[in-house]
């Protein structure tokens, strides 16, 4: 199942008059990223960036003067995206300036049914939120020191992370693989080898000295066979 995470940066909020600046795109295939990604610098076509847009993504009219125009990528985005759900974080603000750009350029809108917002699966997983990307990052511990600004790209690196966490993470998954009748049929299993370092220093123990004596004194009274006497060397020897 191929996946297409995205992100845009536009230069304002109404995509009835405002233009995509920036696209950014992470394949991802059954869930795992292929390496494969996508990203352009749009020109505005005239619009200018809004300053508080700009503040946000850091993108200036300057930046976007020798870039080509949406017409221009149009095809390339197509085919990155053909036959795959587009998956995107508030994903109404995203895809309503792609429809708005296909619209303009006489293309069929993107199937709605083919988007996948993870901001909505956010806020089902996480009812208290916050469900912000960043806040999403530090909820899954995932490094996001780098977005000083939003940016396309980057934002879609990042939320492809977040999404695979979403939906089920990286740990163990298990399936019944049925073939046609054949004897190989058999049960798989995908596993996350995880390593565990030992501690650099044993942790101190919690035990006062009064406890000790105490126990060693009830230890005492048990009598020579006792079971404890029998593992106590090994406990020690472990401190």
């Amino acid at each position: 199942m191929r996946e297409i995470i995205f992100d845009t940066e536009t230069t304002g909020l109404d995509p009835r008059e405002d233009r995509i600046i920036e696209l950014g795109c992470v394949e991802l295939d059954n869930r795992f990223p292929t390496g494969r990604t996508l990203h352009f610098f749009i020109n505005a076509q005239g619009r200018s960036v809004h300053p508080d847009a700009q503040a946000i993504h850091g993108i200036s009219d300057a930046d976007l003067a020798d870039k080509p125009v949406f017409a221009e990528i149009l095809d390339e985005f197509l085919a990155f995206i053909d036959g795959a759900k587009l998956v995107a974080h508030n994903a109404n603000f995203d895809i309503g300036f792609i429809n708005a750009e296909f619209a303009r350029l006489d293309r069929p809108v993107v199937d709605p049914s083919l988007v996948v917002d993870t901001l909505a699966i956010a806020r089902r997983k996480h009812p208290m939120g916050p469900n912000s990307l960043d806040a999403l990052c530090r909820r899954y511990g995932i490094d996001n020191s780098r977005r000083t600004k939003h940016g396309a790209l980057l934002d879609a690196e990042l939320l492809a992370e977040v999404y695979i966490e979403l939906v089920g993470g990286k740990q163990a998954a298990f399936g019944l693989e049925i073939s046609n009748g054949d004897d190989s049929s058999q049960t798989r299993d995908r596993q996350v080898q995880v390593k565990i370092d030992p501690r650099p220093a044993p942790l101190p123990s919690r035990l006062t000295a009064s406890e000790r004596e105490a126990h060693a004194a009830m230890v005492e009274g048990m009598g020579e066979n006792a079971l404890w006497n029998k593992i106590r060397p090994t406990l020690e020897a472990a401190e």
